[in-house]
């Protein structure tokens, strides 16, 4: 496969989940900052913007960390080069580039992912819509993500593009996890508090994982059960240990494709072992943010790793 094809599958599935997780990012934003008074809803606000790497530029823009201008700023500004609606004209450009390796039926879902968001984007999101728009961006990634599991041969194009998007989940549940000590959480004398709580479960949410982590703990909010759920459960399928066993089986295939092994197996396996070795007493006592800052880094290795020896071309 042509390093150019591959990297257009690979990035075409990084933005789709990368808007997705971000829409979600956004709705948990909205479900915590209604329930505050208009400072600390300032603070769940900038929160968002932190997480996703965005905090910088709003802020040098002189804007108000108020809902309305952070989420037209994360959704449609055209200005904004890490808004949803430049990670989906990404994506659709990507998947025109890759054309003729991916089914009509993905195509048309990427395109009409663009369309359809594109329409509803094209004027500012106002608080009685903003629901409604944030459900749309999930369920047109979705419904892209569907059409390739039903339609796509299990080939190395399906496989580089699983790779992309499991790579893009665990970097974006690890930012999720980090935010939350460093952003949400006021003083170190809220921990174990009703509000530490709330905002444990708000992550929760912010990753889809609210109604299954009940189901395992009978309603129970516990703090470090949500960590390990999120970190280590590998039946929860955006934890952390679920990324990197998919990324394990998509790796693999294209070891057996291509018949040998890149650096990134070795980085993989040994990010793998940790997780599977590694218990949430040993992270919380080594410290959350440490764990967090070394996953990431030793995520973006791997996919640096990626990119470069299996030849992209962008």
């Amino acid at each position: 496969m042509l390093g150019r094809s591959a990297n257009g599958i690979f990035w075409m599935f990084r933005y789709l989940e990368r808007a997705e997780n971000t829409a979600r990012l956004l709705e948990a934003g909205l479900r915590l900052a209604l329930t505050r008074g208009s400072t600390r809803a300032s603070d769940e606000w900038r929160s968002v913007l932190v997480t996703i790497g965005l905090d910088a530029d709003f802020a040098a823009r002189g804007l108000e960390y108020s809902g309305n201008a952070v989420i037209n700023y994360v959704l449609r500004d055209k200005d904004n080069p890490g808004s949803v609606l430049h990670m989906l004209e990404n994506a659709r450009t990507n998947a025109r580039s890759v054309r003729t390796a991916i089914t009509r039926d993905v195509w048309e879902a990427t395109n009409e992912a663009w369309m359809v968001l594109k329409e509803m984007l094209a004027r500012p999101v106002k608080p009685n819509t903003i629901g409604e728009v944030l459900v749309a961006v999930r369920r047109q990634t979705m419904l892209v993500r569907g059409a390739m599991e039903g339609t796509m041969l299990r080939n190395e194009i399906f496989n580089f593009a699983r790779i992309g998007t499991y790579l893009e989940r665990a970097d974006n549940t690890a930012r999720i996890l980090d935010v939350k000590y460093y952003v949400l959480l006021p003083s170190i004398a809220w921990v174990g508090s009703s509000l530490d709580n709330s905002q444990w479960e708000t992550v929760l949410r912010s990753l889809a994982g609210d109604r299954a982590y009940r189901w395992l703990n009978a309603g129970a909010m516990d703090p470090r059960g949500i960590a390990e759920f999120l970190i280590l459960d590998g039946r929860f399928p955006r934890s952390l240990a679920a990324s990197y066993e998919k990324l394990r089986g998509n790796m693999g295939y294209l070891a057996r494709e291509y018949g040998h092994e890149i650096p990134a197996h070795v980085m993989l396996r040994d990010v793998g072992a940790k997780l599977h070795q590694t218990t949430i007493e040993q992270i919380f006592e080594r410290g959350l943010h440490e764990f967090i800052v070394d996953f990431i880094a030793c995520n973006q290795q791997v996919a640096s790793a990626i990119v470069h020896d299996y030849r992209f071309v962008a």
